[in-house]
């Protein structure tokens, strides 16, 4: 059977429509979401039926990290190896997470750091680093806040393909083998969100995408 295709306003999204998705999540189901970049795969990362699932759904190979996405830095914090010192003071992240995630969160920028020991490792690719983004989309924030918790936020594709811009090109890649999809239209993206890899103080592109390069470094002087 293909996916359930739901309609979402994106800028206003409808409370039930994002409690009937979070419903999904809760159940453990994987859906496809819109973001503020590509449209995404979202699941429950604590659930490792779930994750699991993700890579099935994708045919991505599971030495692969699966990005998570947050609503908050707060929330980032949390998922981080500072939450073994305190999880909610920020004094113990890097200085450039802050320092990132203050100038372009929520937007297009994913940052990867050390996973708190209670994120499961396979979410990490047992490599033991998380990459965290906070989306400049209402529909995942409302989505994040309904769910109670942070989501994954792998792109909505078959692994190889390319990333889906609209919930007509989800339902074309992967509409078999998902439950739901978020229809919010077009997102307007061409680029993937930058990422950044943090090591302490030192740090590296992973991948440049709508944030330039040069914004980056800039921020980080």
């Amino acid at each position: 059977m293909p996916a359930e295709l739901l309609r979402v306003n994106a800028q206003t999204p409808e409370a039930d429509v994002l409690r009937y998705a979070a419903d999904f999540l809760a159940r453990g189901r994987v859906i496809g979401i819109p973001t503020d970049t590509f449209y995404g795969l979202a699941a429950d990362p604590f659930n490792l039926a779930a994750v699991d699932e993700i890579y099935r759904v994708k045919g991505r190979p599971e030495a692969r990290a699966l990005p998570i996405l947050v609503n908050s830095v707060e929330q980032a914090i949390l998922l981080s190896r500072a939450e073994i010192f305190d999880s909610l003071v920020p004094d113990c992240m890097p200085r450039n997470f802050l320092r990132l995630a203050h100038k372009f969160w929520p937007g297009a920028l994913t940052i990867v750091v050390e996973a708190a020991s209670r994120l499961p490792l396979k979410v990490t690719a047992n490599t033991g680093r998380v990459a965290l983004r906070w989306p400049k989309s209402p529909v995942v924030e409302g989505l994040i806040e309904e769910f109670e918790g942070p989501i994954t936020g792998t792109s909505a594709n078959i692994s190889g393909f390319p990333s889906c811009a609209s919930a007509a090109q989800v339902m074309k890649q992967l509409g078999s083998r998902l439950p739901l999809v978020m229809d919010a239209g077009e997102t307007g993206a061409t680029l993937a969100s930058t990422i950044v890899e943090l090591n302490g103080d030192e740090w590296k592109i992973g991948r440049e995408g709508a944030i330039p390069v040069a914004e980056i470094e800039k921020a980080l002087k």
